[in-house]
């Protein structure tokens, strides 16, 4: 298995536990977490079920008896008329089983499972306390992607699952490092320019990841998988929202707001955008994209909350928006026209930016300062009649007096600096000095996918600089 190395750890001291453990593993659609539970559970499996997506109460109890009756090895597979009855039936197999080793209850996508008026979670909540609890051979895992549902309705329940989730494992898609393990584990060969531009597209989603063939090249892959007919993300997008939120038109229109801003919005400017009201709604949806690992926060440079910008991060969604979403027809070759537009050079410079935000860790380990506690923030000035604005999209607050403000370019070859961008940048500093009344050291940091041209305003302007390499080597 490729990472999950502090997942494999805690899902392990699960199974050596000597009480019984409640398990809830979350993370977005195709991030590999039912591929964790069954690598690692599955030979200690007793009962297992998946919800059905869209299926209402019945439609769940008829799998929950053909699953049943799979395990106990019944013949006949009765269905239970409610989930009282069925967590009932669900004991009575349970005490037949064997008290000396581990016996692992999964169910997997439990959002789908809930239906309305339906008592799902007060049954669950009811043999979890009533029994499996008092039992000490016993794991209850829980998996599904609508984290949002699962952190509201499961683990913050108020009422009988209230603290009852013994383990939390929220999983994340793989850093720009998996996913160069995973691409080798399966004997493809991408230069570390090539895994970058991947990752830019598709993110660290192993499902998407697997899809890539020996002997592609980035583009040839991209055009295959996100352009062609019948490509696996060609029509990928409205099932990843949809599966993963109630009233996902919602949280469509905040996701297609902010694509067309890659640098980012402030709250309030996310519902104007999205062509809609400020409301509620649109307050618990963006909570919902952040948590679920669709949109980060960026908090401003000085402040707490207010001024935080919202950019939305997940590669796919910004890649569909910014590329397939308007491509009506396809013909062969048609990646590599638009991969020789500016639309693309303005994209891959984002998505880099992006990139880097996501791996601010191994940034701080590049520079030799990964020890060290620093806050993580961005800093947008707008221009003013008496001053010119100014815009830093990653300042690395150091605790021990120090500030990176980090410049950040993704660039065909190797970046030059000019007299004229030389300039810009010492600007850029003392702006930012006198805009923050800041007393400590700030560092001119250049993170870049081909590093600098050396010249004398390169090395005049610029206190340390960070590759792309250096980025693999540190996650």
């Amino acid at each position: 298995m490729i990472g999950r190395k502090e997942e494999i750890k805690r899902i392990s001291a699960v199974l050596e536990s000597n009480k019984s453990e409640f398990l809830a593993v979350t993370g977005r659609r195709r991030v590999g977490k039912t591929f964790l539970i069954d690598t690692l559970l599955r030979g200690h499996y007793c009962f297992s079920m998946t919800g059905i997506q869209n299926g209402n109460t019945n439609t769940q109890l008829v799998n929950f008896g053909i699953k049943l009756s799979e395990y106990n090895s019944s013949s006949e597979h009765s269905t239970p008329k409610n989930w009282q009855q069925a967590f009932l039936q669900l004991k009575a197999y349970l005490q037949t089983l064997d008290t000396s080793k581990k016996q692992v209850i999964f169910i997997d996508e439990l959002p789908w499972v809930y239906t309305p008026r339906s008592n799902f979670i007060q049954m669950l909540a009811h043999l979890w306390n009533d029994f499996l609890s008092k039992e000490s051979h016993f794991i209850l895992a829980i998996c599904g992607s609508a984290t949002s549902w699962i952190t509201k309705k499961i683990i913050n329940d108020p009422g009988g699952l209230h603290n009852r989730i013994t383990e939390i494992i929220h999983l994340r898609p793989f850093t720009l490092t998996e996913t160069l393990d995973f691409l080798r584990s399966k004997g493809l060969r991408f230069s570390s320019q090539e895994v970058a531009r991947i990752y830019m597209a598709l993110g660290g989603i192993p499902f998407y990841l697997e899809s890539l063939r020996k002997g592609e090249s980035f583009a040839t892959a991209i055009e295959r998988i996100c352009f062609a007919p019948k490509g696996l993300l060609r029509n990928e997008y409205q099932n990843l929202y949809q599966a993963l939120f109630k009233n996902a038109e919602v949280h469509q229109s905040i996701v297609t707001a902010l694509a067309a801003h890659p640098a980012g919005l402030m709250q309030g400017q996310i519902p104007e955008k999205a062509g809609a009201a400020q409301s509620g709604s649109y307050q618990r949806a963006i909570e919902e994209l952040v948590v679920s690992d669709f949109v980060m926060e960026n908090p401003p440079y000085g402040k707490k909350k207010r001024g935080t910008i919202y950019r939305l991060t997940d590669e796919y969604s910004i890649f569909y928006h910014r590329f397939i979403k308007n491509q009506k027809r396809y013909t062969p070759g048609l990646w590599m026209q638009i991969a020789a537009s500016q639309t693309f050079k303005i994209w891959s410079g984002f998505a880099f930016e992006s990139l880097c935000l996501k791996h601010v860790g191994a940034i701080k380990r590049a520079l030799g300062i990964g020890a060290v506690y620093a806050e993580i923030s961005s800093v947008r000035v707008p221009p003013t009649e008496a001053n010119l604005g100014f815009q830093i999209d990653l300042l690395i607050d150091r605790k021990d007096d120090s500030i990176n403000l980090c410049e950040i370019k993704f660039h065909a070859g190797p970046f030059t600096i000019d007299k004229t961008y030389y300039q810009q940048l010492l600007n850029k500093r003392q702006r930012f000095i006198e805009y923050s009344g800041t007393k400590k050291q700030v560092f001119l940091t250049f993170i870049s996918n081909h590093g600098l041209t050396q010249n004398a305003y390169s090395r005049e302007i610029i206190d340390a600089e960070v590759l792309l390499d250096d980025i693999l080597g540190n996650n």
